[in-house]
C-alpha cells in the first residue's frame, strides 16, 4: 500500500509541485530569516567573543556590553584580592574619533589591552605582529576598520592617522567579528588608550579576570560580585544579558519572529489546502481502496506517508537553498547569517506540524468516506 501511496502522490505531478513549492518556500523563509536573526544577536555581543575571557567585571547596573560604565583604577586590586582569581587585568573600551589623511573622521571602537600580557587580545592577525602594540604610538585595526578608514591601499601597516588629536600608527590588522553597531575595531594598549581619550575621573571600562584552575568560572563570578559589589559575569551569562537588552529594547525580535509566524502559516495554508484538494480529487481511488477492504487506519497512515514524504523533501530543498543563500549573501561576514542546528531541528519540528495538520484534514474527509462512491 505504501507503493500506491506514493505512486498517487508522485502521479499527480500538478498538485504535487504545487505542495513542494509552499512546503520549500516555508522552509527557506524561515530558516532564513531566523539565520539572519541569530547572526544579529551574535553581532550584538561580539564586543565579548572577541576579547575571550572568562570572567567580565563592570558597574552592577550594566545592561549590556555596549553599555560602559567607568569603574575606579582601583577596582583591579579588589577583583585580585579576591581567592580563586589567577589574574584580572584593566579593560578600556570606548567610542572615539579617528582622523584620516583626508580629513575626514571617522567612529572607531577604542579597545586597551594590558600592554604586558596582551589579554583581550584577537586570536587571528591578518598581517603584522600584534606584539608591536608595545611600541610608541602603536595600533591594530581589525579587518572593518581597514575598510571603514580608507580600504586596503590607504590604511595599512605603517600608516598613521590620528585619534582624538593623538598619532596612532598600524602595527597589525586582525581578525575581529563585526559589531551590532558596525562600528571598527582599533586595539592599543590600556595606557596609551587612557591618552587618546578626553579627561575623566574614571576611565576603566572592564576588569578582565581568569580563575584559577578547577574553580567554575560561574562560582568565581559569584564569589567577586559578593566580596567587591561589582558586577561579575561569565562571558556566556554577559552575551544572554545582552541578548535580552537587544530584545527588550529594539523591534528586532518582534519583526524577526512575524516574518518567521508568518512563513509558518503560509506553509500550512498552502500544504492544507492543497493537500485536502490532492485527496478529494482522489476519493473513488480511496473508495475502491475501502471497498477491497482497507481500513480507514490503513487510509490514514497512506496519507501520513504521502504528507511526510513531500514535506521532507520540502524541507531538504528549502534548507539547500537557505544555506546557498547565506553562502551568497553573507560571504564575507557582511551579512549576519548564522545557521545553527537548533534552527534546523525546530524548522524540522515545525515543518513536521505543518505536514500533520495537513493530514489530519484530509483524514478526517476519508473517515467519513463511504465505499459505495466508487460505483456512483
Amino acid at each position: 500500500m505504501n507503493y500506491v501511496a506514493l505512486k498517487m502522490l508522485f502521479g499527480d505531478r500538478a498538485k504535487y509541485l504545487m505542495l513542494l513549492a509552499g512546503l520549500t518556500f516555508s522552509t527557506m523563509l524561515i530558516v532564513q530569516q531566523g539565520s539572519i536573526f541569530w547572526g544579529l544577536m551574535l553581532w550584538s555581543q561580539s564586543g565579548i567573543t572577541n576579547i575571550n575571557v572568562p570572567i567580565w567585571v563592570t558597574d552592577p547596573n550594566i545592561n549590556q556590553v555596549e553599555e560602559v560604565k567607568p569603574l575606579a583604577d582601583t577596582a583591579v586590586t579588589v577583583v585580585r584580592s579576591v581567592p580563586g582569581v589567577e589574574w584580572a587585568m584593566p579593560l578600556y573600551k570606548g567610542l572615539q574619533r579617528a582622523k584620516l589623511e583626508d580629513g575626514n573622521y571617522q567612529q572607531i571602537s577604542l579597545v586597551g589591552l594590558d600592554a604586558a600580557t596582551l589579554i583581550g587580545r584577537p586570536g587571528v592577525t591578518l598581517e603584522g605582529r600584534i606584539e608591536e602594540l608595545r611600541d610608541p604610538d602603536a595600533v591594530a585595526l581589525d579587518q572593518w576598520a581597514v575598510d571603514r578608514l580608507g580600504g586596503p591601499e590607504r590604511m595599512k601597516i605603517g600608516t598613521v592617522f590620528e585619534i582624538n588629536d593623538h598619532r596612532a600608527r598600524v602595527v597589525a590588522i586582525v581578525q575581529t567579528q563585526k559589531s551590532f553597531q558596525n562600528v571598527p575595531f582599533v586595539y592599543t594598549t590600556y595606557k596609551r588608550a587612557l591618552r587618546y581619550t578626553p579627561p575623566e575621573r574614571r576611565k576603566l571600562s572592564y576588569v578582565l579576570v581568569k580563575p584559577k584552575d578547577g574553580i567554575p568560572a560561574e562560582a568565581l563570578a559569584r564569589r567577586i560580585a559578593q566580596e567587591t559589589g561589582l558586577g561579575a559575569y561569565t562571558a556566556d551569562e554577559f552575551g544572554w544579558k545582552t541578548i535580552r537588552w537587544v530584545l527588550k529594547n529594539t523591534g528586532i525580535g518582534v519583526n524577526f519572529g512575524t516574518t518567521v509566524f508568518l512563513g509558518f502559516v503560509v506553509g500550512m495554508a498552502i500544504a492544507g489546502q492543497t493537500f485536502y484538494l490532492f485527496t478529494v480529487e482522489n476519493l473513488k481511488q480511496f473508495g475502491a481502496l475501502k471497498a477491497i477492504g482497507a481500513s480507514t487506519g490503513m487510509l490514514a497512515r497512506m496519507i501520513l506517508l504521502q504528507s511526510f514524504t513531500v514535506g521532507l523533501i520540502g524541507y531538504g530543498v528549502g534548507i539547500g537553498l537557505a544555506t546557498a543563500f547565506g553562502l551568497t549573501a553573507g560571504r564575507g561576514g557582511n551579512l549576519p547569517y548564522a545557521e545553527t542546528w537548533p534552527l534546523l531541528v525546530g524548522v524540522l519540528i515545525a515543518l513536521l506540524g505543518i505536514c500533520a495538520f495537513s493530514s489530519a484534514i484530509s483524514i478526517r474527509k476519508l473517515a467519513k468516506l463511504e465505499p459505495g462512491i466508487v460505483f456512483r
